[in-house]
């Protein structure tokens, strides 16, 4: 099989796996707020606390999948355990009970924290280290993945709205099973190239101890999730250690470019901890904001707040193609679009985006309640600055880090959000306040601070990383293009 065909055929069928996947996580991420709070019918700052940790603790666990895969399985078995986790993990939540919430998260985190990086990983394997495609792939995956949030927050709101969270969670479990299937099928195309796991004589030992691994994770967020308010600090510690290993690869590389190249990795991804900070209100903070403070009613129905959510949806199963497109003619024309001007572009998009909701609290009605069009704004800046950072972002990880620690630099450019929901967890927090009351008059104080604390750290980021650019350009070294843009094959 030619490079081209080989390219052509493992993209489409990872095309498939991406958005099936992503339905669980994409009900759970919009929805477990509003369960906590009117299924269950516990308290706000709890329901915070566990999306906070559930969020966290989902990019945290990339990189523990990240040193699983390729190095104790391959990472298409990773991925079909995967799956396989994430559908029982729904299963068992769609049981109304206080245990069963808790089981579910955790064998559904054990399940989604560990398999994601195994898409990443094999798209990456599917190209040259400076072949320019890698780009666009990870363009149209991320677009595939946000047709996934799409149906899931569709539905998602669907059910909310009947308050029919049973059946919710049952749907939920289909998008893995399908997932789980397309893998199957597609089983030749998706082989691991050149990992540890591959090149080891004891492959025995290595899936004996993932799996031991794998059962001690879902210990571990059982014991953890029962108590989510101790997650910051655990998160925040692993964020330093992870930060600390990259450091010392930059330092212990024998070649000067490869340590500059990671340098440069460590630089970008500690710059988009501003972003994803502000980009984890949206299910959190956000969310409540939305159902106590803002209009819900729009030519006579109703929208719930999981389909607000779908402004982001929409714009990037749109915009990621197109600008996969954009960026190919520029290039072709001579341009160059460098990684350092996509993520200040990004950071500056998405502070800009926080100023529309402090605008809405300025100009509420006489009750405190603001217009859903100042919400609207911010998801339109968000997911615009999104496509600037996030699939950008996995690219970048085969341009600048060696192969053999590909999947860890995969991980740790995932767990960089779970660090962020911890503290998108405590600003929004901090905009519930400790007033007992859902009276918007009472609470658009706390929520205006937040919103401009956040609105202007990302605003100060994006001007700093700016005036950064080229010393990270020296360090990122950018090649010429391995290959023409014409012979890029369609998805």
């Amino acid at each position: 099989m030619d490079y081209t065909t080989h390219i052509r055929q493992g993209r489409r069928a990872l095309l498939l796996m991406q958005t099936f996947s992503t339905l669980g996580f994409s009900v759970l991420y919009s929805t477990l707020v509003l369960y906590v709070t009117q299924g269950l019918q516990l308290s706000s700052h709890y329901a915070l606390a566990l999306t906070g940790g559930f969020i966290a603790f989902n990019y945290t666990l990339h990189v523990v999948g990240g040193y699983i895969g390729g190095r104790f399985l391959s990472y298409r078995v990773l991925f079909v355990v995967g799956m396989l986790l994430q559908a029982v993990g729904c299963f068992i939540l769609s049981f109304p009970y206080f245990y069963a919430l808790l089981f579910g998260l955790a064998i559904f985190l054990s399940g989604c924290g560990l398999n994601v990086i195994c898409i990443n990983c094999m798209l990456t394997q599917l190209f040259d280290p400076h072949d320019k495609r890698r780009e666009s792939a990870f363009l149209l995956n991320y677009s595939g993945m946000n047709l996934g949030f799409f149906i899931g927050f569709t539905m998602s709101g669907i059910f909310q709205l009947h308050q029919n969270f049973h059946l919710l969670f049952l749907f939920s479990s289909f998008g893995s099973l399908i997932s789980f299937v397309v893998a199957l099928l597609n089983w030749k195309h998706l082989k691991d190239k050149g990992t540890i796991y591959i090149q080891s004589k004891f492959r025995f030992r290595r899936v004996a101890l993932a799996g031991l691994i794998i059962l001690g994770v879902i210990w571990f967020l059982r014991w953890f999730l029962s108590d989510p308010n101790v997650i910051n600090g655990l998160i925040f510690s692993l964020g330093i250690f992870v930060a600390l290993l990259f450091a010392y690869f930059a330092w212990a590389e024998s070649k000067e470019d490869r340590s500059k190249k990671i340098w440069a990795f460590i630089i970008l991804s500690m710059s988009s901890l501003i972003f994803w900070t502000l980009y984890q209100m949206a299910p959190m903070g956000l969310t409540l904001f939305y159902v106590h403070n803002v209009h819900h009613q729009f030519l006579g129905f109703t929208i719930p707040p999981q389909w607000l959510q779908n402004i982001n949806t929409v714009v990037i199963v749109l915009g990621g193609p197109l600008m996969a497109l954009l960026n190919r003619h520029f290039r072709k024309k001579g341009h160059k679009i460098s990684i350092p001007f996509q993520f200040t572009t990004a950071l500056f998009l998405i502070s800009i985006g926080l100023f529309f909701p402090v605008l809405g609290i300025h100009f509420a009605d006489s009750n405190g309640i603001s217009s859903m069009g100042w919400l609207i704004g911010f998801y339109l800046c968000q997911s615009i600055g999104e496509l600037f950072i996030s699939p950008i972002g996995y690219a970048m990880i085969g341009q600048l880090i060696p192969s053999k620690i590909q999947s860890l630099a995969m991980g740790a450019w995932l767990m960089v959000t779970g660090v962020a929901a911890t503290l998108s967890n405590y600003f929004s927090q901090s905009a519930l306040g400790s007033i007992q009351s859902e009276n918007p008059l009472l609470t658009n104080p706390n929520y205006l601070s937040a919103f401009m604390k956040l609105a202007i750290l990302a605003l100060l980021g994006s001007v700093i990383l700016f005036f950064l650019r080229s010393f990270l350009h020296r360090l990122i070294q950018e090649k010429p293009l391995s290959h023409n843009y014409q012979d890029i094959p369609k998805t």
